[in-house]
């Protein structure tokens, strides 16, 4: 039976993006079944960032660039602004989930934002997204009408905060442990192992 690893993100955190090569190496060294979980980093109404202050550019030349060279991965500072609210967005996620699809919608979200520089808090981006991953138009426009999928949505951010001690993204939760910040896959499999007790077995 694999294991479940909880990935908690935010579509506008560069390191939520960068981690996806890693989750995809858990996939290959462990039996695991990864489950995105969403975490607004600035539900309204706090206000959200705008790239033309110092602290984004600041951060993404002294952190975000270096890491995602390192990877190969490729990524650019969106010049959206202020940075879009991530609530629709993760009411088309629950969407996705239903389908089979939360991966590749994730993926999708994320390559929108930081390589396409589409405003991710746009309905038309979002559908665009949505049906590019297999999920019926229709249904999707209904799902970010829904008033309960918004409810369930801030539902799932209080349960975050407050039962599960979420305070940063790209966190991680296997088992007891949560783990937060830009881990390696080596850590995460030895979460795994811990959490299934393979690490306890005799080698």
């Amino acid at each position: 039976m694999p294991t479940t690893v909880e990935v908690f993100v935010d579509y506008v955190c560069p390191y939520c993006f960068l981690v996806e090569s890693t989750l995809e190496q858990l996939r290959r060294d462990r039996d695991v079944e990864i489950v995105i979980r969403p975490f607004e980093l600035r539900p309204d109404p706090v206000p959200t960032l705008r790239p033309e202050d110092d602290y984004l550019p600041r951060v993404w030349h002294r952190s975000v660039y270096p890491m995602a060279r390192g990877l190969g991965i490729d990524i650019t500072l969106p010049t959206v602004s202020p940075q879009p609210r991530t609530e629709p967005a993760f009411v088309l996620l629950q969407l996705a989930a239903e389908h089979g699809v939360a991966a590749e919608y994730s993926t999708a979200v994320f390559r929108a934002f930081f390589q396409q520089n589409r405003d991710i808090g746009e309905a038309g981006v979002l559908l665009d997204i949505a049906t590019s991953v297999g999920l019926d138009a229709t249904e999707a426009v209904a799902a970010l009408h829904d008033t309960e999928r918004r409810e369930r949505q801030r539902a799932a951010q209080r349960d975050a905060v407050e039962s599960i001690g979420v305070t940063a993204v790209p966190s991680f939760r296997i088992g007891d442990d949560l783990l937060p910040g830009v881990l390696d896959a080596d850590t995460l499999v030895r979460a795994v192992d811990r959490a299934t007790g393979r690490s306890e077995l005799p080698r």
